[in-house]
């Protein structure tokens, strides 16, 4: 009868530090070297660890590693959905910058639910993740059940500070002034929203700087319709505009994946963009960029909202700070340019 493998799973799952250490010939301390990087070894005794690894199967233990370390090299990120192409965009900046940091990122998404959202905190928080990113729904998010886990939070996608919370976030006023002035830059002077439904009674920074805007530019503001932050909410949000015979001549729209919602709507109704409708949306998703015509969009700097984000939640030691970052338009061709 043929010997059996030590690589097979049984004997793989026993196969310890020290047994790779001896098959080598070195150390144990060498084995933890090349492992995880954290000193040089010869090349030679390299592929000699390495040849012993593959042979015995042997694979460390993380739970062994994490109370070495006093660290889970993990965290935690929790996003609203995560088909929505901005949310999968800023999860994996997230995901490059921590890993840029040594970390794993783990990502679930709630589906827009609060108890989902605070279920998925408390999962988090057993695998002892090393801190967690959260995109919320709403204003302050129940975080009662991480008061006593020491792990910290940062608040991220979040355009207003939270009480004793660190929190990143893209400047809406600012970002819906862009659209409005560059809409207007254009001659149009009605001006509509379509924009998305907020889960508190804080009215959205949106919604603020296009009336603000509007207001200083001695315009009146064109028709509100507003929808869900999804393609489904853009399309209503249109058809209602329509089916009250009050289309402006150009439209904010609060998110890309209503933008596309809208352009479907108008295009089934035989309204052209942008000869009949100017559209400016925001985000600065792929959505933007793949519609058609493709979407002026106020896009927010993702991957700097990342790197803060990180930086907050591993560096930071001080009283907690709120990070409002500035966007940037970047034009297409739903806008008459």
């Amino acid at each position: 009868m043929a010997d059996v493998p030590r690589s097979t799973s049984a004997s793989a799952s026993r196969a310890t530090r020290n047994d790779v250490a001896r098959l080598a010939g070195v150390s144990p301390a060498v084995v933890s070297y090349v492992v995880n990087g954290t000193k040089k070894v010869s090349p030679d005794t390299e592929a000699r660890v390495r040849d012993a690894i593959e042979k015995l199967g042997y694979r460390p233990n993380p739970s062994a590693r994490a109370l070495r370390l006093g660290s889970t090299e993990m965290l935690g990120m929790v996003v609203p959905t995560s088909i929505n192409p901005y949310f999968a965009q800023l999860a994996h900046e997230v995901e490059l910058a921590a890993a840029r940091r040594g970390y794993l990122l783990l990502t679930s998404s709630s589906d827009g639910s609060i108890e989902s959202e605070r279920r998925h905190l408390e999962h988090l928080t057993t695998r002892l993740v090393d801190g967690i990113f959260l995109c919320s729904n709403v204003f302050e998010p129940d975080l009662r059940g991480l008061e006593h886990s020491n792990i910290p939070v940062v608040l991220l996608n979040h355009s207003a500070g939270v009480p004793a919370r660190n929190s990143i976030g893209v400047d809406l006023v600012q970002g819906a002034r862009l659209a409005v002035e560059h809409l207007a830059g254009h001659g149009y002077e009605e001006i509509g929203l379509a924009i998305g439904r907020t889960s508190g009674d804080e009215e959205d920074g949106r919604e603020i700087g296009w009336r603000e805007t509007l207001e200083e530019l001695g315009l009146e503001p064109g028709p509100i319709a507003r929808g869900a932050f999804s393609p489904d909410g853009g399309y209503e949000a249109m058809r209602r505009l329509l089916q009250r015979g009050r289309v402006p001549r150009a439209l904010f729209v609060s998110s890309d994946q209503m933008g596309r919602g809208v352009l479907k709507a108008a295009h089934e109704a035989g309204v052209r963009v942008p000869e009949d409708l100017a559209i400016v949306s925001f985000d600065g998703s792929v959505d933007a960029a793949y519609s058609w015509p493709t979407l002026t969009s106020v896009a927010q700097p993702l991957t700097e909202m990342a790197a803060a984000a990180v930086e907050a939640l591993l560096d930071h030691t001080g009283d907690p700070v709120h990070r409002i970052m500035p966007p940037h338009l970047v034009v297409g061709a739903s806008c008459g340019c």
